[in-house]
């Protein structure tokens, strides 16, 4: 008996899950079909923005630039010159005319007096008769003297030295073991004495040795066309510790 009723009970629970699967999907279905029907059969229940997106055409493409304004025309103004450089004839002739007389050309002077005898004529005016002419003296030309000392160079003028003085080799350069060469710059004077001198380069310690003995020196005086003229030069001592 447990067994027929355990077999009656799964049957039935067979055949109820059965119809309410059936009934379920039956329900689902209508509402599916609702749901699609709706739409088609009544179009104006759809939302107005996308309808309208999807009936409206593109927006139109925005219109070209306008085109540039054309270039201002420039006017050219023709240049009419206020002086009429044309001839014309006069309108009117004057009552009186005036006569313009030229002053007559002076007679051109007389190269010479009409010789006589066995003469020339080419005697000069205020001559002395029957003398012979000289002709005229050529022009003297003045060599313009220099504005300043000649440039000479040290070499040149060391040939013109008269009196020259061995400069003393300082006794604090001599115990340092300084020795070299000194050069100094010098103006020579028309007379050959020395005019101005300065030191321009060299040791420090054998300057003033250098300066005290070429103020002491002699030149033969520089001729320039003839004359003397101040030189403007440079003078080297030299100062060797093995000469003392």
């Amino acid at each position: 008996m447990f067994e027929d009723s355990m077999l009656e009970s799964g049957g039935r629970i067979k055949t109820k899950s059965k119809y309410w699967m059936i009934a379920t999907f039956s329900f689902n279905a209508a509402i599916l079909a609702t749901m699609i029907l709706i739409p088609l059969l009544y179009p104006e229940a759809l939302p107005k923005n996308s309808l309208m997106a999807s009936i409206s055409a593109p927006p139109p493409p925005p219109p070209p630039p306008p085109p540039p304004p054309p270039p201002t025309p420039v006017k050219v103004i023709p240049h009419v010159s206020e002086i009429d450089q044309g001839l014309h004839a006069p309108t009117k002739i004057p009552k009186d005319i005036k006569m313009i007389k030229e002053d007559a050309a002076p007679p051109p002077p007389s190269s010479g007096v009409a010789g006589m005898g066995m003469g020339t004529g080419t005697g000069a005016p205020g001559g002395v008769f029957g003398g012979m002419g000289l002709g005229t003296a050529a022009p003297v030309v003045v060599k313009a003297k220099p504005a300043g000392p000649a440039r000479i160079s040290g070499g040149v003028i060391a040939g013109n030295i008269l009196v020259k003085t061995t400069p003393i080799y300082p006794p604090i350069a001599k115990a340092a073991h300084v020795g070299g060469t000194v050069v100094l710059h010098a103006i020579i004077a028309k007379d050959g004495s020395i005019q101005r001198l300065e030191a321009i380069s060299g040791p420090d310690m054998l300057k003033g040795a250098a300066l005290d003995a070429v103020r002491q020196w002699r030149y033969k005086p520089y001729l320039l066309n003839g004359d003397p003229t101040e030189v403007d030069t440079t003078i080297t001592v030299n100062f060797n510790l093995n000469g003392g």
